[in-house]
């Protein structure tokens, strides 16, 4: 498996690289009222209006520092729609320190979930071992709570359904 690491604080983050778009230099983001401190707003990407979490206010409750190495993971976001089917928004991740891809073993990703109540059903998946240091996966499906990742891909699909253009409805007068 491939991972894309960073860091928030001293310790060691990783997503899975499949899930990951592009990475860009931290772009400014335009707030969105209302929403969670760790939402970070909306930011243009590719021409579409894309939202922005920040990582390290989402777990360490501190805002992202915003240095030489802060990027911008691009990653398609599994949320799921109305129905039960599957469906994908681009969301950006505000990391500090965004260090790179390594890839691992089966047996440095066979490490278990902590236990404990902290653990249960969050966006924290299984501690892994990369050289020797403890990483910590991001389980990205469940990054945000459901209602706030629909939320957040309406944003984008609106975006999308405000830039088709409107049906010619001049042609079907009599």
């Amino acid at each position: 498996m491939q991972l894309l690491t960073f860091t928030i604080g001293s310790d060691l983050y990783a997503i899975e690289s499949r899930l990951v778009l592009e990475v860009l230099p931290l772009v400014p983001a335009r707030r969105i009222p209302r929403s969670p401190d760790y939402v970070r707003g909306v930011f243009t990407y590719r021409g579409r209006l894309v939202p922005m979490v920040d990582l390290s206010m989402r777990f360490a409750d501190v805002p992202v520092r915003e240095r030489l190495g802060t990027r911008v993971i691009v990653m398609d976001c599994p949320v799921r729609a109305g129905g039960g089917a599957a469906a994908s928004f681009s969301l950006g991740l505000a990391a500090e320190n965004v260090l790179g891809v390594r890839q691992t073993t089966a047996t440095e990703t066979a490490a278990t979930r902590p236990s404990g109540p902290a653990f249960l059903d969050g966006p924290l998946g299984r501690l892994v071992r990369i050289d020797s240091r403890i990483v910590q996966l991001v389980s990205v499906e469940q990054l945000l709570p459901a209602e706030l990742a629909a939320e957040l891909a309406a944003v984008e699909a609106g975006e999308r359904s405000a830039a088709a253009p409107a049906p010619d409805t001049a042609a079907s007068r009599p």
